[in-house]
């Protein structure tokens, strides 16, 4: 099973931040190409990505870039400097259809051949940030088997709709269920948006509880010190894993008899619970595995 519960954004224009970056224990770090560095400094972050990917792989995290938007003009480039030895995926942003993956999935390829990498090792993570990518996202995340994930970008999508960021987030509601239905339909995984204020815990507590009780599978963060927060919540607790031992042997013993459910403490134990159980201890395993490695 991949992990993908912190993906950690490094702006690709800072070597200061991407030598902490190798002493961080994040699931993906993510050398940024777009957002963070501004445009006059593309062309330098470009090359400082390209010289610190094999100084970042192998340390425990999964090296992924975030290109530049396909339309814009810099993303060839982009693809060209860092597909190489040691990067695991990259991150697209800003796609509007399936058709937009697709693009780069085939650069991809011509890269990987030319370039002695296996055909199809490299992910695809697409941003989920507009309001057209919203309304196609499961022909995004659907659209070429390179993809693993896709992330919510709530800060574009509420600069596009005129949306208004609250604490609760009621106004995210809609777009958040949207993608984690798109994605587990594609059969991949969903990373919720950022949370911006790196200074406030209790506030990135709250958020990533409800991103978990949603579906998501992980968040997106912008400070090394949100990733212990994030990767604590996104792991099963000890009570999760001992109940799910319970419901896993209970619904064992219950099919050996011949029987399609189980009673666990006075409940019914049936395929979906059972299945449920299971997919807790397989993350469970993962990350100790995870941890071993490291």
């Amino acid at each position: 099973m991949e992990l993908l519960r912190t993906v950690l954004s490094v702006p690709g224009n800072r070597e200061n931040m991407l030598e902490k970056s190798k002493h961080i224990h994040a699931d993906v770090i993510l050398l940024d190409l777009e957002d963070s560095v501004p445009p006059e400094e593309k062309a330098r972050a470009r090359s400082i990505v390209k010289n610190w990917i094999p100084k970042i792989a192998g340390n425990g995290s999964k090296v992924y870039v975030r290109i530049n938007p396909i339309e814009g003009g810099l993303a060839q480039d982009d693809l060209g400097s860092v597909i190489m030895r040691g990067i695991d995926g990259i991150s697209q942003p800003k796609p509007s259809t399936g058709q937009d993956i697709r693009k780069v999935a085939e650069m991809l390829t011509r890269l990987e051949k030319e370039r002695g990498l296996p055909e199809g090792h490299i992910r695809i993570l697409p941003w989920i940030e507009t309001s057209l990518g919203l309304i196609n996202a499961y022909d995004i995340a659907s659209s070429s088997p390179r993809i693993n994930g896709v992330i919510f970008g709530a800060n574009d999508l509420v600069l596009e709709t005129g949306m208004i960021r609250s604490e609760e987030g009621y106004e995210l509601l809609y777009p958040r269920t949207k993608i984690v239905i798109a994605a587990r339909a594609a059969g991949v995984s969903a990373i919720d948006t950022p949370y911006n204020n790196f200074k406030d815990d209790k506030g990135l507590i709250r958020e990533t509880n409800l991103a978990r009780k949603l579906g998501f599978s992980g968040k997106f963060a912008i400070h090394p010190s949100q990733i212990d927060i994030v990767n604590r919540i996104f792991r099963p607790t000890e009570e999760e894993i001992a109940y799910a031992k319970k419901v896993v042997a209970a619904f064992e013993e219950a099919r050996a008899k011949g029987f399609a459910s189980a009673s666990l403490d006075g409940k019914m134990i049936d395929i979906p619970i059972a299945q449920r159980a299971l997919n807790v201890l397989l993350i469970d395993e993962a990350i100790s595995s995870q941890e071993k490695r490291r």
